[in-house]
């Protein structure tokens, strides 16, 4: 079933006798249970305001990321927060589209400084479970009615309501960037230099590291900027390792690209997890891993490679935190949760919530638990 508007959205969804599965451009299908039919939603494509004076931008659900994106750079703006591309990790084909990279609060490394997609999400109109047609939020930062509830749709997974449009916060591309890379070895010497980095008052955009690459630090803004204070965190972290700054614009881009896809991970067998903690206890966790791991957000996000069907949420034992099943085979997520389950107080609140925005329980069946 595939829809061009809002009006026939509604009319599809308040007709449905059955689950509903929502497709978008089909990149993410993280945890779908597949339940129900096919609900294709990128039809609803385009942007249909945008105002480079006043940074905002909305357009409709199924916009390709890529067409937004270029839209942004010929404008020499950006969406802050770096949405990330998984089709390499995930083996799938497909358009990433802008109602996707909401509904999974897609955010890459930039969000230690910029913060997450919720945080430029300033509207949204979306059809709630019952064909309802919710309109929430606004176009400028200080419209703050509703604010709460266009936050709450982000990271939703479609199962409060379907995506129809969205109202975002962009900034200006930076003039130039710049990253220091620190050769450490192990998420201990790893975390301690990310932290001393993320410490420092030159303003990171990106920690990260890359097992046998290092540890990854980025800076951005004008150009002379970026050189003195490139200059100057290398000179603040020396004592961690052996420093180097790569400073060419493609090659800066291409390996944050790299982390941004988990791109050590591609094409390499087993199940992939990703796991949100204090960066104080990435390196405790990843002794219990026993895999391929890389870290992000300064040590606080933790990619992990470990063979099929392992459960991580076991591997955290005391150690706080939030484990995502992103890829693995049918057979795993029939046994694992793709999403880990929720305390008792917070599971009643979301059960609230669903039965509120889809009391059918149509919409992405399964998928929170």
């Amino acid at each position: 079933m595939r829809v061009s508007s809002e009006e026939e959205l509604a009319e599809a969804v308040r007709g449905a006798c059955a689950p509903l599965t929502v497709r978008g451009g089909g990149t993410r299908p993280v945890g779908s249970t597949g339940a129900g039919a096919a609900l294709d939603v990128s039809g609803l494509a385009g942007i249909t305001l945008y105002e480079p004076g006043a940074l905002t931008v909305v357009a409709k659900a199924g916009t390709p990321l890529a067409a937004l994106e270029a839209a942004l750079a010929a404008e020499g703006q950006r969406l802050a927060f770096e949405p990330a591309d998984w089709r390499g990790l995930l083996g799938t084909a497909g358009e990433p589209t802008l109602g996707g990279m909401v509904a999974a609060n897609v955010s890459g490394p930039r969000r230690v400084q910029a913060g997450a997609c919720r945080d430029a999400l300033l509207g949204v109109r979306f059809v709630d479970g019952t064909g309802a047609v919710v309109k929430n939020g606004g176009r400028v930062m200080k419209n703050v009615t509703g604010y709460d509830l266009v936050k709450l749709m982000a990271g939703s997974w479609g199962t409060l309501g379907v995506l129809t449009e969205a109202a975002f916060k962009v900034l200006p591309a930076p003039e130039a960037a710049a990253t220091v890379v620190i050769g450490v070895e192990g998420a201990d010497a790893a975390v301690r230099v990310l932290s001393a980095a993320l410490g420092t008052p030159f303003d990171v955009t990106g920690a990260a590291y890359l097992p046998g690459e290092g540890a990854l630090v980025r800076i951005e803004g004008f150009a002379a900027s970026v050189a003195y204070r490139a200059e100057r965190l290398a000179a603040a972290l020396g004592a961690h390792g052996p420093v180097a700054v790569e400073a060419d614009a493609e090659r800066v881009a291409a390996l944050w690209c790299r982390v941004r896809e988990v791109a050590p991970f591609h094409g390499k067998a087993g199940d992939v997890w990703r796991i949100s903690v204090r960066p104080s206890d990435a390196p405790g966790l990843v002794a219990r891993i026993g895999g391929a791991w890389m870290l992000d957000w300064g040590g606080g996000l933790v990619w992990a490679l470990v063979p099929e069907g392992s459960d991580l949420r076991a591997a955290l034992g005391p150690i706080r935190g939030h484990a995502t099943l992103i890829r693995a085979a049918a057979a795993t997520r029939a046994r694992i949760a793709t999403f880990a389950p929720e305390p008792a107080a917070l599971a009643a609140i979301s059960a609230g919530l669903r039965a509120r925005f889809d009391p059918r329980g149509i919409l992405n069946p399964g998928l929170m638990g």
